[in-house]
């Protein structure tokens, strides 16, 4: 696969966030030529610039509200590939900031299939969404990719919306029937849950667990009994890497939604994943309940991923526990000054993926 992506052109929109920093610095290692627009990294420390991921690409500051400028980027850089993943997305603060999560999630989605439809580079999307697109029923089962869309909380719904768009524009524009007239495959990715090292979001447990744990102090946690399908970032990453590879190669026959999570063995509750962390850390801290009022998230939620098992012949690779393992070795590395851009692709490289 590695050969695959050598001097491609990829897009990566959001490539200044903690999941588009990992996957910007997986394909310059991989040897394509990206080029990256977000807004500013959203946080402070972020891995972005812990890792110079701006180092070996074209890193350009906007946002994907503003059509001229998404058009402008696509028209001037004419990508191959694009993999959308600009959002906003954090539950919590979704509830505080509605139209903002709207106008960037789901009018943002618009505007790079806008800008997409505008020109002839492109001939591949892949439109990260999420697992919490769903109309979450809380059942013990996965969701398959043709359960309803939905979401209870502005965040996932909005990304339900994303959704919609995405295969409205693949009817309307881009329908694989009519693929030699427009020559673009276009498809969604849907993972939930990421977690790795560099992630400094606000309200989210990894990172919470992980500052706690940098300044010695115990964890405060809101929803311990919640139950989530936990997966490193590496994971659905390697899952949108093969699936744009799959639309490329044969585009008519891969161009719609997908899932992306673990296996069934790592959803776990959040409390297990705070023990964890805390145990492999080794400093004695404890977990707290957060005795504040909390607003609506889902209490359980899975993927089924059988689809993409059985026809891209993706698999998770790294067992939870080694995920975390990976994670509390990335923040200790981070503690004790090490160069993060080398830690992160030494991270990358050790992920069981054909990097040759």
């Amino acid at each position: 696969m590695s050969d695959f992506w050598c001097d491609k052109k990829v897009l990566v929109t959001g490539h200044t966030g903690f999941k588009g920093s990992w996957l910007c610095l997986w394909l310059t290692s991989l040897g394509a030529e990206v080029t990256g627009f977000a807004r500013i990294p959203p946080t402070t420390p972020s891995l972005f610039d812990l890792a110079r991921v701006g180092t070996g690409m074209t890193s350009l500051i906007g946002d994907v509200q503003d059509f001229a400028q998404v058009k402008k980027v696509v028209t001037d850089y004419r990508p191959e590939i694009v993999i959308h993943m600009a959002a906003q997305p954090l539950v919590r603060y979704s509830y505080q900031n509605p139209i903002e999560t709207y106008a960037t999630n789901v009018m943002g989605t618009v505007n790079v299939l806008e800008a997409v439809r505008m020109t002839d580079s492109v001939k591949v999307v892949v439109n990260v969404t999420t697992d919490k697109c769903y109309d979450n029923k809380e059942w013990c089962w996965g969701y398959r990719e043709d359960e309803p869309m939905g979401g209870f909380d502005p965040y996932s719904n909005s990304k339900g919306c994303a959704e919609l768009v995405t295969a409205s524009y693949r009817n309307s524009f881009f329908n694989p029937a009519d693929f030699a007239k427009h020559g673009v495959a276009i498809a969604s990715a849907r993972a939930g849950n990421v977690i790795g090292g560099g992630d400094w979001a606000e309200d989210r447990l990894i990172p919470d667990i992980m500052a706690s744990c940098l300044k010695n102090t115990d964890v405060t946690v809101r929803n311990p009994h919640a139950i989530r399908p936990w997966q490193h970032v590496l994971e659905p990453l390697s899952g949108y890497l093969t699936l744009a590879q799959a639309l490329y190669e044969q585009p008519t026959c891969f161009a719609e939604a997908w899932n992306f999570g673990p296996n069934d063995m790592d959803v776990k509750p959040v409390q297990w994943i705070s023990d964890y962390i805390l145990a492999k850390w080794g400093n004695g801290l404890s977990s707290l309940l957060d005795q504040n009022p909390q607003p609506h998230e889902a209490t359980f939620l899975k993927l089924d991923c059988a689809k993409a098992k059985a026809r891209l012949a993706w698999q998770p690779q790294w067992t939870l526990s080694l995920a975390l393992d990976s994670i509390v070795a990335w923040y200790q590395a981070y503690q004790a000054g090490a160069d993060m851009r080398d830690v992160t692709l030494s991270q990358i490289q050790s992920y069981p993926f054909n990097h040759s």
